[in-house]
């Protein structure tokens, strides 16, 4: 069942990813992040074996902010090595196929030690990117709509705040990663940034929307100025899957 969206509560002061204390509303109910499907709203991603997804667009559909080349190579080349790679590592564990991979994602412990950095990398990677993909559109850009507006100002204050701390983290994030608008199991809306292919998912948060800041995700547009890049991406951000995002991560476990 989905939740309706959060109401006007008292805040709590929680730090952002740049040290700077922010109110972050509590949701009227609390989220099972950790029993949700994560990958898309209504079903996880399978490892049996993991597949490489369509884009949901063509290559050139994005140059608002990516360019065609860039959308190639980054799909075709990066996510698909991903998927590979995470085949590869899982093909002597048959019980771990048999798992989703947000389920081994959250339970790494539980993967054998000679595989734990592949399946770390590889499976985070490509759930990242599988969630990347979805929440960009050609029609996208302008200002959020719906309840994950009002969630927004609710917790930031206004889009803009938002947009600043949101672009900030990006900007942070010390060589390659990704910044996140996530829930956290509190219900809190809140935003942080991964290490290299890591999943929020690891640290118990539900990612609702992410911006990926490996370099191969804008170096051939932007070079080094990622900035740039962090600006120029709000014009393809899918606000109508975000918001979707934003429900399931409300759901109560069956």
């Amino acid at each position: 069942m989905v939740l309706g969206a959060c109401q006007p509560v008292p805040t709590v002061e929680s730090q952002s990813v740049t040290g700077t204390p922010i109110a972050t509303s509590v949701a009227t109910q609390t989220p099972a992040t950790s029993s949700v499907p994560v990958a898309y709203p209504d079903r996880e991603l399978s490892a049996s074996p993991a597949q490489l997804p369509k884009l949901p667009y063509a290559y050139n559909a994005l140059e608002k902010a990516i360019d065609a080349e860039t959308m190639k190579l980054h799909h075709d080349k990066h996510h698909a090595a991903y998927v590979n790679n995470l085949n590869n590592a899982l093909k002597k564990y048959s019980d771990l196929q048999n798992r989703s991979v947000e389920a081994i994602l959250r339970d790494l412990e539980s993967v054998p030690e000679d595989i734990r950095t592949t399946v770390r990398n590889n499976g985070g990677g490509h759930l990242n990117h599988t969630i990347f993909w979805q929440i960009m559109s050609p029609n996208g850009g302008g200002q959020p709509t719906g309840e994950i507006a009002e969630e927004i100002n609710k917790t930031f204050g206004n889009f803009e705040g938002f947009q600043k701390q949101f672009n900030a983290a990006g900007s942070d994030r010390f060589g390659s990663g990704w910044v996140w608008l996530v829930r956290n199991p509190q219900g809190q809306l809140q935003i942080t940034s991964t290490p290299n292919q890591d999943s929020p998912i690891m640290e118990g948060l539900y990612p609702i929307m992410g911006n990926d800041v490996w370099e191969h995700a804008y170096y051939l547009r932007y070079q080094n100025r990622r900035a740039d890049y962090l600006n120029n991406w709000w014009n393809v951000v899918n606000w109508s899957e975000i918001n979707r995002r934003a429900q399931a991560s409300l759901k109560q476990p069956a």
